[in-house]
């Protein structure tokens, strides 16, 4: 369990050392993501991130770093910083159980461009076409269309997280979320592993996890910075 908490405080750093090490980019002790798959950098010593932030910032834009409570040393003549997007981490405490209603299908690379185009119509500017290779990812199709999906993104040995939880305008208040999550909570814990998700603060789909089985557990902030 103490092994579990400390890859918790740190996720991005262990799905690079751990499930995600295909997809590291290191850069003087600061570790990133392949920018085509993810743009997301973690690190333990702070001293560390100047230098590395300039480099990583020479193959992506724009990029965030997750951290629990540390901010990164920046460049200010060549590294902005955009926002802080102020989040929670959320474990899964007690699944609820679901009733699932909805067929629901398994996604694959042939739907990468129908993921792209949902996630970015509803939350534009945080995921990366290739984001579909960090794992399953789950959907809900109606008239012959994607509406509705899952998916999951940062992963170790012991967790897995949740994430790119999205319904199309036209098709919200129907439950398809809930189902998806709760299916996609299942998926994980038939791999033993602990199901996690990432929110913002004050996010209405915070009572939707909650009613599913899942408590607020700590701070998890994203610090978005761009190339100047």
């Amino acid at each position: 369990m103490k092994n579990l908490d400390k890859k918790l405080q740190n996720p991005v750093w262990y799905s690079l050392k751990e499930t995600h090490k295909k997809f590291l980019i290191e850069f003087e002790g600061v570790q990133f993501y392949n920018p085509d798959i993810c743009n997301f950098g973690a690190f333990f010593n702070e001293c560390d991130t100047e230098n590395a932030l300039n480099e990583y910032a020479k193959i992506a834009n724009n990029f965030f770093i997750v951290s629990e409570n540390q901010k990164a040393i920046i460049d200010n003549n060549t590294i902005i910083l955009v926002k802080k997007i102020n989040g929670c981490q959320m474990v899964l405490t007690n699944l609820i159980e679901v009733d699932i209603t909805e067929k629901i299908v398994r996604l694959s690379e042939k739907n990468i461009d129908e993921v792209y185009d949902l996630i970015w119509l509803v939350m534009p500017g945080y995921y990366q076409k290739k984001g579909v290779l960090m794992g399953n990812f789950f959907g809900i199709f109606k008239d012959n269309k994607l509406v509705a999906i899952t998916g999951q993104r940062m992963q170790t040995d012991d967790f897995i997280e949740i994430s790119s939880v999205v319904t199309h305008p036209n098709y919200t208040k129907r439950g398809y979320a809930k189902q998806l999550i709760y299916y996609t909570t299942k998926e994980i814990l038939k791999e033993k592993k602990l199901p996690i998700l990432h929110t913002n603060k004050g996010n209405f789909a915070i009572l939707l996890y909650e009613k599913l089985g899942y408590k607020i557990t700590r701070d998890m902030n994203w610090w978005h910075y761009r190339k100047k």
